[in-house]
């Protein structure tokens, strides 16, 4: 396969998993509305590398990153909500207070969802794929700089260093805001190695695997500290002047503390392996791994 043939068809690859489900977004169907955001982080992700001219690559990662905000206000509500239903049916949490923040929630999703329209019509998503589509058959009659997969190998290992550095400063200690940088330097770690190794022509099945199952433990964990602020934040509300209700509610939080802790302690068992990999990426481009300023 020709360089321009492979560059285009990496392009054409994501921009087809983020249009798949466009026309599932008006209905509200959560699994469309998922997967075309991360379809939109993993076109972001390969438009560097494209060789575009700097304003249109700019201008269309302005557009993406729009896209995925908008839809990530709506998916961060879908995720809670789907969140407390499975610990309601767990049985391990107070019933009252489960309803309550659940209550508060489904009011500011559909407050969300109601407004998606509007900060997002489905003719602007369709707008810009048009545009990628173009920008693919121009790759298809474009024949790449022989810098193309130095770009790529050199956006890879930049990202492998950038999770190395967030794992060192996150260190063994369980820390929201450290933990939040090391999970976005995964995803995107994950995303540039899923390029390089289509590009190359060459199967990363086990090391994206291993870099998935990271991402997983991480976002869970994500998931329960966001919904352990939301509880916080609609606790003054609810509850006063209700002291039952506020003591459930705070029992929740402890309750979910203590699972973010286990999935830290399970996220360190793994570790090792992510970043067996970031480094294994790094040699192999001439890379030497900096030197750790903190023990994992």
């Amino acid at each position: 396969m020709s360089a321009s043939r492979r560059r285009a068809d990496l392009l054409q690859k994501r921009l087809e998993q983020f249009t798949r489900l466009l026309h599932e977004l008006p209905e509200g169907d959560v699994r469309a509305l998922h997967r075309t955001r991360v379809a939109s982080r993993r076109l972001r992700e390969i438009l560097p590398v494209l060789q575009l001219k700097h304003d249109l690559a700019e201008r269309l990662g302005r557009r993406l990153k729009h896209v995925t905000a908008e839809l990530g206000r709506v998916r961060e509500l879908d995720v809670l909500l789907a969140l407390l239903a499975e610990l309601r049916d767990s049985g391990r949490h107070d019933t009252q207070a489960l309803r309550r923040v659940s209550a508060a929630l489904s009011s500011e999703q559909t407050e969300v969802r109601e407004r998606l329209d509007s900060r997002l019509p489905i003719g602007e998503l369709r707008r810009l794929a048009r545009k990628l589509e173009k920008v693919g058959d121009d790759l298809r009659d474009r024949k790449p700089s022989r810098g193309w997969r130095w770009a790529v190998d050199a956006r890879v290992t930049r990202r492998a260093e950038t999770l190395l550095q967030a794992l060192d400063a996150a260190g063994s200690i369980y820390l929201q805001e450290r933990l939040h940088h090391v999970r976005i330097a995964l995803k995107k770690f994950r995303y540039a190695l899923e390029i390089s190794g289509e590009a190359a022509g060459v199967r990363l099945s086990s090391d994206l695997r291993t870099l998935k199952r990271g991402q997983d433990v991480l976002g869970r964990l994500h998931d329960l500290q966001v919904l352990i602020d939301r509880v916080r934040q609609i606790q003054p509300i609810v509850a006063l002047p209700d002291v039952a209700a506020w003591r459930r509610l705070d029992a929740l939080v402890m309750s979910l503390e203590n699972d973010c802790r286990r999935l830290h302690a399970k996220f360190l068992h793994r570790q090792p392996k992510v970043r067996a990999i970031c480094e294994r990426v790094m040699r192999a481009s001439g890379a030497a791994p900096a030197r750790r300023a903190v023990a994992s």
